[in-house]
């Protein structure tokens, strides 16, 4: 009922989303609602809001309590920094809470030390689907490391596509983020 997926398999893949690389996990309900909504599930119970399925980047719950779900479109992490994926499918609350009655998945994403260096990437695919990222990762001048990324994503909209009209399901998103991570001697920052 466990299933890790690793970060070489996520780029061999070319999935361009989490919920693409969640595909990739049997027995994991994964369906595109639209171009920019997903529904993610374990144990056939597959919604666009599925309750009872603990979500977590870097050990922290991005379930949110306001709906009972995970919205994954806004679950923009940049693909080539995340280092593994691990899904436990069924019953989970004893050890995880009442959260995880269907699951758990956890996305541990790369530190700050093992991302140095410039990383760029570009991705394009069907129905206008665009995505640029950027990251820079360096040493802090008093110890440790640090990265800043930005990345840029957008999807065009499926309906009325070669008809003249719009469509209102088309998504554009804008992420920046810093990553910190100091050097603690002795329980005192450098």
């Amino acid at each position: 009922a466990a299933h890790v997926i690793s970060a070489d398999e996520i780029r061999r893949s070319g999935a361009q989303s989490i919920p693409e690389a969640l595909r990739l996990v049997p027995g994991l309900n994964v369906a595109q609602l639209s171009p920019n909504h997903w529904a993610v599930s374990s144990r056939g119970f597959n919604e666009r809001f599925s309750g009872k399925l603990l979500v977590q980047v870097d050990g922290r719950s991005v379930y949110s309590p306001m709906f009972s779900g995970v919205l994954w479109e806004t679950q923009d992490t940049l693909m080539e920094d995340i280092e593994r994926i691990e899904v436990i499918r069924g019953p989970g609350a004893a050890l995880w809470g009442t959260n995880a009655m269907n699951g758990v998945i956890n996305i541990v994403t790369r530190s700050a030390a093992a991302s140095q260096g410039l990383l760029t990437s570009v991705s394009v695919g069907s129905n206008d689907q665009m995505a640029m990222s950027l990251r820079q990762g360096g040493e802090l001048l008093q110890g440790g490391h640090y990265k800043i990324y930005g990345r840029t994503n957008s999807q065009g909209s499926t309906v009325g596509i070669g008809q003249g009209l719009d469509g209102s399901e088309g998504s554009r998103q804008k992420r920046v983020g810093l990553w910190l991570t100091p050097q603690v001697d002795a329980g005192q920052l450098s």
